[in-house]
């Protein structure tokens, strides 16, 4: 134990952790092996002494009358004469013990709990130090390779970054540098886990943060992102500073400070589009580059329905539906992307149906249209308050509604009667059908008896002599 200030001077320099949590491990490991040489029936204090730079070992026994367990108790006299010739009943009696008097197994034992401390303290002190650094991006050496998880080095401890959040057809080699974002920080009672992350939406934001000076100072936002990882991602930006330009500020000088995330993310593509409020024109401006012509707007269904130039139709959807997929998640409406003439076929359509209820006329049939019904069952199912508050008089409304399910079931009765005339006329059919076979079943069998008979007959022949 001699010069143990030195050890652990040494220890809590190199594992980063306080002294006193040293010394405490220590403390610990030599009760551990006191209890293993002496008996756990026995009872110890240890104590640290920096002065002489070892830890002394005390046994401590209560000072009794009577003492019916020599390991804990002493009697007052035997306390007085030995140890302290003070000591009263009731007090307790301090002895140092020779901790050379301990054996090698006890020793060795002891310093396996010394190394598991030491150990379970280093995790505490890395839990404490990362736990609150979720969401930043810290840079690593690709150490090693379990499954398809990489195992990241990051000075202190390891990290793990999963197969599922690394970024597809991406490939690293041991000795590596890494980027990636701290996802998770879990400790348990076996181990630390540290999940890294290279797929997460916050990892794009992280990083133009660090390359864009004016989101790192707040001058320019992130409002939203999506992205699916290395194929393609949208960024929504918006300025506080009426000066900057938010796109101008992501983009750089020659396009430099995008390009440089675009490495990072190994040519994952980036559209970086301003934020409005206004949700139409948002839509608009995440299908780029696209060009819309007409939007729709469905509020009850948080949906719109987006009309696009025939020719713009395959670049708004995009490949494998990548384009309107991620103008959804930017903007998280429902969006439905067609093209001009199956929009204009559609409208057709719903306007020949609408015109086609009695008393409605051309005009009504246009305000219908206008205010969102596609069919006259749509209008029969709507209650007057809905046209009322567009607009109508609550007269009118009744008419229309009124009309539309008298039109609805007009064509529920002629559909009727034709299904009804259709079965009538299918189960003639079918009746003739099994008239002439039972009249084709009666002739064969008729034939078939006159056969019969004829094979009956006996053969009579006559024989003519000259």
């Amino acid at each position: 134990m001699q010069d143990l200030n030195r050890v652990i001077d040494q220890v809590s320099r190199e594992k980063g952790i306080e002294k006193s949590i040293v010394i405490k491990a220590i403390e610990d490991m030599m009760l551990s092996a006191a209890k293993r040489t002496f008996g756990s029936d026995h009872r110890f204090e240890a104590r640290f002494n920096p002065s002489l730079g070892e830890v002394e070992l005390f046994e401590i026994k209560s000072v009794v009358a009577t003492p019916t367990n020599p390991n804990s108790e002493i009697d007052l006299v035997t306390a007085k004469e030995r140890y302290d010739p003070e000591a009263e009943l009731g007090d307790e009696i301090l002895i140092k013990l020779d901790t050379a008097t301990m054996g090698r197994i006890a020793a060795q034992a002891a310093k396996q709990n010394l190394i598991q401390h030491i150990r379970e303290a280093e995790r505490k002190q890395i839990y404490a130090e990362f736990k609150d650094r979720k969401g930043e991006i810290v840079t690593g050496i690709v150490q090693r390779f379990e499954r398809k998880n990489i195992i990241v080095n990051l000075g202190r401890t390891e990290a793990i970054l999963p197969e599922k959040e690394q970024i597809p057809h991406e490939r690293y080699r041991q000795g590596d540098r890494i980027r990636a974002l701290i996802l998770d920080v879990q400790l348990t009672d076996r181990d630390l886990i540290i999940t890294l992350s290279r797929t997460s939406e916050d990892f794009l934001r992280k990083l133009f943060e660090l390359e864009v000076p004016e989101i790192y100072e707040g001058i320019v936002e992130i409002r939203q992102c999506a992205r699916e990882p290395g194929a393609r991602a949208k960024v929504a930006v918006y300025s506080k500073d009426p000066d900057v330009d938010p796109v101008g500020a992501c983009v750089g000088m020659k396009g430099t400070r995008v390009q440089a995330i675009v490495q990072e993310l190994r040519g994952e593509k980036i559209d970086i589009v301003p934020w409005t409020d206004d949700q139409a024109e948002l839509v608009c401006r995440a299908l780029a580059p696209a060009k819309v012509s007409k939007v729709i707007l469905d509020e009850e269904e948080h949906s719109m329905e987006v009309i696009v130039p025939d020719d713009q139709l395959s670049l708004a959807i995009g490949k494998r539906g990548q384009n309107v997929r991620l103008a959804h998640r930017l903007t998280g409406w429902k969006l439905e992307v067609r093209g001009d003439s199956e929009a204009e076929e559609e409208a057709r359509a719903a306007r020949a149906a609408l015109n086609a209820i009695q008393g409605i006329g051309e005009i009504n049939a246009e305000l219908l249209y206008q205010l969102g019904f596609r069919s006259a069952e749509q209008l029969a199912e709507a209650d007057e308050e809905s046209l009322i508050a567009e607009g109508i008089s609550k007269e009118r409304a009744h008419q229309l509604i009124a009309a539309a399910k008298a039109h609805v079931e007009k064509a529920r009765a002629l559909n009727a009667d034709s299904s009804s005339a259709q079965t009538t006329t299918e189960g003639q059919q079918a009746e003739a059908q099994q008239d002439a076979t039972a009249t084709l079943r009666h002739k064969t069998e008729a034939g078939q008896e006159q056969s019969s008979l004829t094979s009956s007959e006996p053969n009579v022949s006559a024989e003519v002599k000259p």
